[in-house]
């Protein structure tokens, strides 16, 4: 799919909050010429005084057509975010630029088995992943592991317990409330979850890892500690602790 090098702009036509801190935001954007599972756009805006503030968001729809799904986790001292989740109305106008990376895409052609691991709101260029192979044909088993700090903080969450089956599996890690009942306490993704999690080395999968960076970086040692090989190990992140 082709890129759109220069900035368009595109129509706010819903929105709504998913998360305490987070919103999903509908974009028509006419000249959007779809985008790839996993890929992402930059957003700007444009201040009365002409300062400008761009951002990179990932794209949780997929596919041809001109509607771009968004999911954007409001960050207390951001330029961009706050405005994003708190402000912003259907029918108001943004600028973007897009889509963006061929690196950490997944296309239906791929025969291998694939792991998912997100962190917060990096679950959404994942969900995007897991739409298409949904609508897909493909026989690929695909797991995901998803950390959040409480079952409120999850994003998509009945979304992706619904695709659970025999081509897709979910296991929940939560830092720091787990449900009532819930039988693993709380507590950072480490090695002993990933080990029982996911799927093996000997498996050979592609593994997709989007959070916080040093979120990323953790799991991605792990994964290397547990003999996966480092090119089938495909890493995005964000800034954060």
């Amino acid at each position: 799919m082709a890129i759109v090098s220069d900035w368009t702009t595109g129509t706010v036509s819903g929105g709504e909050k998913i998360t305490p801190t987070g919103r999903i935001l509908r974009l028509d954007v006419p000249s959007w010429p779809g985008n790839l599972p996993g890929q992402h756009l930059d957003l700007r805006l444009t201040a009365d005084d002409g300062y400008q503030a761009v951002r990179s968001y990932s794209i949780a729809s997929y596919g041809p057509g001109t509607t771009v799904e968004l999911a954007v986790d409001e960050l207390p001292d951001g330029e961009v975010s706050p405005y994003l989740v708190e402000d912003v109305q259907p029918g108001d106008q943004l600028e973007v630029r897009g889509p963006i990376g061929n690196y950490f895409v997944w296309r239906e052609q791929q025969t291998e088995p694939v792991q998912l691991i997100a962190g917060g709101s990096g679950i959404v260029p994942l969900v995007s992943i897991v739409r298409a192979h949904q609508a897909s044909s493909s026989a690929a088993p695909f797991r995901m592991i998803y950390s959040v700090r409480a079952p409120e903080d999850a994003y998509y969450a009945a979304e992706l317990d619904s695709y659970s089956g025999d081509r897709f599996s979910l296991e929940w890690v939560y830092t720091r409330t787990t449900p009532a009942g819930w039988a693993r306490p709380a507590g950072r993704i480490d090695r002993a979850v990933i080990e029982a999690s996911a799927l093996p080395a000997s498996d050979d999968p592609t593994v997709y890892v989007c959070g916080p960076t040093g979120f990323v970086e953790a799991v991605a040692r792990i994964l290397v500690d547990l003999g996966h090989d480092p090119g089938r190990v495909k890493t995005e992140r964000f800034g954060g602790a």
